[in-house]
């Protein structure tokens, strides 16, 4: 009976051990990745033993950071729940994530000016081709499912994208 138990599991292989943990660590210390600005000084110009960070037009490291933690703590939790999903709705993802992606790199160009206005047409390229991507998905289940005679959650595992490595993942979209 107990052999039977341990053979109906499924095997899991060491690569998605070690990735499942780092996954897991990420997610288990993103209080501390986004309060780590806390340890930056509160100067201008902030020097390391790696680099010197001139705030610029922020006139302070510590804000600078805390601005920059708000926005990249954010992003790391899309990324990965982008990269671990599994149902065919996860593209939209994608238009959040080019936003704080796009706030990062304006907080860099902009200084301190008006930074976190997304400026919309901006986003147009990206939602132009998300929405209607995940409209045209959405229609063809509806259609299989007048069609059909599959539950809901059968076709949404039809549609479910097979587990791939990172970079095959990254490939796909390339």
């Amino acid at each position: 009976m107990k052999e039977n138990l341990v053979k109906s599991q499924p095997k899991v292989s060491k690569k998605s051990l070690v990735l499942g943990s780092i996954i897991a660590t990420l997610l288990a210390v993103t209080p501390f990745l986004f309060n780590l600005y806390q340890s930056v000084p509160n100067e201008r110009v902030w020097n390391t033993f790696l680099f010197s960070y001139d705030s610029g037009d922020w006139e302070s490291a510590n804000y600078a950071m805390w601005i920059f933690t708000g926005k990249a703590v954010p992003l790391m939790l899309l990324l990965i729940w982008f990269f671990t999903n599994r149902h065919w709705w996860y593209h939209a993802l994608i238009v959040p994530i080019f936003m704080y992606i796009y706030q990062i790199i304006s907080i860099y160009n902009d200084g301190a000016g008006v930074f976190d206005e997304m400026h919309f047409y901006y986003m147009i390229p990206i939602m132009a081709i998300i929405v209607p991507s995940i409209y045209l998905i959405r229609a063809r289940i509806f259609n299989k499912i007048n069609e059909a005679s599959k539950s809901l959650e059968e076709l949404e595992a039809e549609f479910k994208i097979s587990p791939k490595n990172f970079w095959e993942k990254i490939k796909q979209y390339f």
